[in-house]
């Protein structure tokens, strides 16, 4: 694997502030500071009409003032590759954006590229790594090659550096951050207590790259750190009223823009005003961030492919230009394992067994009992006797095992959190409560059974009060859910 930098958001953070940013503003500046080069150096055309389709990529390239700071490439000519893709999609309504993250160590067939500047044809590669495409003539190939396994029509690509994510998060005031316990990462240089942190400049690049920090250090572990930090993003931006602030906004564009590659179109004033104009009025609740749905790519199992499916189901919606935003607040944002049988509601978990603690999460595919589900309850909210009215609801639901716990630091957000084998347990407790299942997560404390950590997003009502989730099958989150990594 490559040992470039795993930075994260960098790139689709880049994109919506600056598809947000520009409109209305006087940017022939910003015009100036952009490089472009062509959309598709495929065979395919992009759409005039309709929907609209970003590909935001970050690129690990050294080249270029302060890249150089974050060591060599091994492989290349320095351009480095685009370990970052994210899909985003506008709604033809511009009601809805929906952002699909693309693994970097996903096998793809990657299509005939021609270089625009040498005139270099590339041929064919079947089984190759889709961060590897740029390097068949520029970026333009990575679009071709996503336009041919998803059958959309890209319409524009922003290619970021590393100085992009620095200098943004400076721009903006930092971006608050929440991890669930103390991280301590030499080899990215993070350092941040448990709970909730404000990060800027390196701080947020290293929270970006770090990957030892989290989970078990691969794509879907940093793509969770993405979506976090780009959701928390979304709400400053919105919350602090950036939008309204001509001042604010010219600074963070002139900023972004300075280290953006984008297409020839996109370097055009006019179509950039017209993108800002279609994200103005977009609703948190209405942007939404998953993952294409993959699986291990059995001849190397240190690489993913498509889940064929699953991926193809999504797809197609984004085809149809649907919203991936389910309205319903019952409804949850279920993961991959909760995509399963062993999602099913509590009430309907009869004969089962509890599972032991070394039960694996294929072994643990069990339906259970509410009563066989000890449940801890601990107030994060710093709200009166709100654990207490959770474990009522609980226990009135059949969870009579649910017993009030000591309260801890205030969390902006709520968390189900499991030990091992105790997966699709929390995940009933969720799904009893409202809760989203990208709020249901791993413990790394062996004796934790299930325990729920109410947070300042849930002070009132027997179920969380969402206005929208992700669909069931796919794993993500909307800009409205705050989520805490592991």
């Amino acid at each position: 694997m490559s040992k470039g930098l795993k930075w994260g958001l960098i790139s689709l953070a880049i994109g919506l502030v600056v598809v947000l940013a520009v409109g209305g503003l006087s940017i022939y500046r910003l015009q100036q500071n952009l490089t472009t080069s062509p959309l598709n150096l495929g065979n395919g055309e992009a759409g005039d009409d309709g929907p609209t389709d970003i590909l935001i990529m970050g690129s690990d390239t050294r080249v270029g003032e302060g890249n150089d700071q974050y060591g060599e490439v091994e492989y290349g000519n320095g351009d480095g590759r685009t370990d970052v893709m994210m899909l985003l999609h506008i709604s033809e309504d511009r009601e809805n954006v929906s952002v699909v993250s693309f693994p970097r160590d996903l096998v793809v067939d990657i299509p005939e590229c021609t270089d625009p500047e040498s005139g270099k044809v590339y041929e064919p590669m079947e089984n190759a790594m889709l961060n590897t495409a740029a390097e068949n003539g520029g970026p333009g190939c990575t679009v071709a090659t996503i336009n041919d396994f998803t059958g959309l029509s890209i319409d524009h690509f922003m290619l970021a550096d590393f100085n992009a994510v620095t200098e943004l998060s400076e721009a903006v005031g930092g971006v608050e951050v929440c991890v669930n316990q103390p991280v301590d990462d030499p080899k990215s240089g993070l350092e941040l207590p448990a709970g909730v942190s404000t990060v800027e400049g390196k701080n947020a690049l290293a929270f970006l790259r770090s990957r030892a920090a989290f989970g078990d250090g691969g794509d879907e572990s940093r793509i969770r750190s993405q979506q976090q930090f780009m959701a928390s993003l979304a709400r400053k931006v919105k919350e602090e009223g950036t939008l309204t602030n001509p001042g604010k906004l010219y600074e963070i564009a002139d900023v972004m823009t300075s280290n953006l590659h984008v297409d020839e179109e996109l370097g055009n004033v006019t179509r950039i005003v017209s993108i800002g104009g279609m994200m103005a009025n977009v609703d948190l609740s209405h942007v939404v961030f998953v993952t294409a749905p993959t699986q291990v790519y059995e001849p190397d199992p240190n690489r993913l492919e498509l889940d064929e499916t699953r991926a193809e189901d999504l797809f197609q919606t984004l085809r149809d230009d649907r919203s991936l935003a389910q309205d319903d607040a019952s409804a949850t944002d279920g993961s991959e394992e909760s995509a399963t049988p062993d999602s099913a509601s509590p009430s309907t978990a009869e004969n089962s067994e509890t599972p032991s603690a070394d039960q694996t999460d294929e072994e643990s595919v069990l339906l259970f009992n509410a009563a066989d589900i000890p449940v801890e309850v601990v107030d994060a909210s710093d709200t009166d006797g709100r654990a207490e009215d959770l474990v009522k609801v609980l226990q009135d639901a059949g969870y009579t095992q649910a017993t009030e716990g000591d309260s801890i630091d205030s969390l902006p957000g709520t968390q189900v959190v499991y030990g091992p084998g105790w997966q699709s347990a929390a995940e009933q407790v969720a799904e009893e409560l409202g809760i989203p299942q990208g709020q249901v997560i791993e413990s790394t404390d062996a004796e934790t059974v299930v325990k729920l950590e109410i947070g300042q997003d849930f002070t009132s009502g027997d179920r969380m009060d969402l206005d929208s989730a992700v669909p069931e099958g796919l794993s993500g989150q909307t800009a409205e859910q705050f989520t805490c990594q592991q």
